[in-house]
């Protein structure tokens, strides 16, 4: 079945796809959209996992949309006030006729003789065809299939329960388990102080530690100017205090990262009491901010720590055992649940098969442009947020900056626009964490160059100045008609 042509295609309903939908209504009238969501509800991430204690990792003043003020009064806020948050932003801007739920976008062909995206879907009635003139891939970094299961030896000898976070049903009563956590990065960190007190006793067995700190969950800045000033001018002023607190904290940890870290482990110490070896347990190997900073509401994580109803095992697993999982140090820990805290897949484009006048597009061949786009494909931009801030603040810049673009194709009578790199361009990996989501797909992603605008940058006042403000006709994008394509692409075959 083929619907209707719209001007812009979003695939995605979470915080991106959402926020694009807004960005076009406001700065694009007049241009028709349309939504396509894999799942059957807006939220994206926050619909999908559903473990205990789900919540934000970023303050909702930055990861909260820029148009719309953050008014909960949490700092971290959980998934089910993300979603409202996310339904409520899609209701007031009358998304919700756009939006068509269960399409799971299987291939993206790109026409340049007549400048469309004809998109295949497999939707609840069976497979559908949408066409667009723009494609903006909203879908996320990471697969929503699966999450990354390293393989454990013997695993299929354990007894007990072994569920990974990505697949957690909120019926799941885990209520005098005895749990071990594996991993220790944010969803191990969110998990241990959540599921505390009710389990028997939560252990978080990590291979190496990660960096975590305690976070304060009442901006008492916000509450203040809350009192005193418009709900809008309050949120923005609170917004831009915590993106250069964040930038500050980022820029100390880069260029003083033994002083850095030494804050972290004494604060750490302070909250966990002495008897808990910080050093072992608590000082990773890496600088900080090489791999992505864990927040703790409060302190949340390392109360139950101290308190003797979690603790922390720093070791290697040997195997798994029919009760529990046994270490390399000899240690055997027993377990009714283990939950394999152990990351993600990182799916760029949505996994989406792309074709470009009928040849595949093979991402690592391609370089990035502003963190948006992808060199040599038209029409196409992709949401990315920053890996060592809010999400949503770069989300919110490249929409922006793709509706500056597509009003300027307007502008000039172009129907598309394509960024070329120049061929003889120094190339190299992109450069975001070290953590190990990003390590295992590296030869998944585009390569990046030694500048703007082929280069990533994870400075929201650098992108701001150059994605808001700088010129949409920078000489790396092409602003091109599907006639004199056609016409430059017939040339020689006219000539014989």
């Amino acid at each position: 079945m083929a619907e209707s042509e719209v001007d812009v295609l979003i695939v995605g309903a979470g915080v991106s796809g959402i926020g694009m939908a807004h960005h076009l209504t406001e700065r694009c009238p007049g241009k028709t959209y349309r939504i396509l969501e894999a799942r059957d509800q807006i939220g994206g991430t926050w619909d999908l996992f559903r473990y205990p204690g789900i919540r934000s990792d970023s303050d909702m003043y930055t990861f909260g949309y820029a148009f719309k003020p953050w008014v909960d009064g949490k700092v971290f806020a959980d998934g089910p006030a993300i979603r409202n948050y996310l339904t409520e932003t899609a209701e007031d801007a009358g998304m919700m006729p756009h939006l068509r739920f269960g399409r799971k976008v299987v291939s993206a062909d790109w026409d340049s003789g007549t400048a469309r995206w004809t998109v295949k879907v497999r939707a609840p009635d069976g497979n559908e065809e949408h066409t667009a003139k723009f494609l903006f891939l909203a879908s996320g970094y990471y697969s929503y299939d699966r999450g990354y299961l390293p393989e454990f030896e013997s695993l299929e000898d354990f007894k007990g329960d072994f569920i990974h976070p990505q697949e957690w049903n909120e019926d799941y009563d885990y209520t005098g388990k005895k749990v071990i956590i594996i991993g220790s990065g944010a969803t191990a960190v969110t998990l241990l102080p959540a599921m505390a007190g009710r389990a028997a006793h939560v252990t978080m067995l990590q291979r190496s530690p990660t960096y975590i700190a305690a976070r304060p969950t009442v901006d008492r800045t916000a509450n203040f100017l809350r009192r005193v000033l418009p709900a809008k001018w309050a949120y923005g002023i609170t917004r831009y205090k915590n993106i250069f607190q964040t930038i500050l904290i980022f820029q100390m940890a880069q260029r003083f990262p033994e002083f850095v870290k030494k804050a972290v482990m004494k604060e750490a110490q302070k909250a966990l009491g002495p008897d808990i070896d910080v050093e072992q347990h608590f000082a990773p190997a890496y600088k900080p901010w090489d791999q992505r900073f864990c927040a703790a509401p409060d302190g949340d994580f390392f109360a139950p720590i101290r308190d003797g109803q979690a603790s922390v095992v720093t070791a290697q697993i040997d195997r798994f055992t029919e009760t529990g999982i046994q270490l390399k140090t000899g240690e055997h820990l027993e377990a009714d649940l283990v939950i394999p805290a152990t990351g993600l897949n990182l799916q760029l484009m949505g996994g989406i098969l792309t074709r470009v006048d009928g040849k595949m597009v093979n991402v690592p061949d391609h370089v990035v442009y502003r963190g948006m786009m992808v060199s040599d494909i038209p029409n196409l931009a992709m949401a990315f947020g920053y890996t060592n801030a809010s999400w949503t603040l770069k989300i919110d810049l490249t929409c922006e900056r793709v509706c500056r673009t597509i009003n300027h194709l307007d502008k000039v009578g172009a129907d598309f626009a394509v960024p070329i790199a120049d061929p003889d361009m120094p190339r190299e990996p992109l450069k975001l964490l070290d953590s190990g989501y990003f390590q295992r797909a590296r030869d998944q992603l585009p390569m990046q160059g030694p500048k703007t605008p082929w280069q990533v940058h994870m400075n929201y006042i650098a992108d701001m100045m150059a994605i808001r403000f700088g010129k949409i006709d920078d000489g790396a994008m092409q602003f091109i008609t599907a006639r004199d394509h056609v016409s430059e692409t017939r040339l020689p075959e006219a000539a014989e």
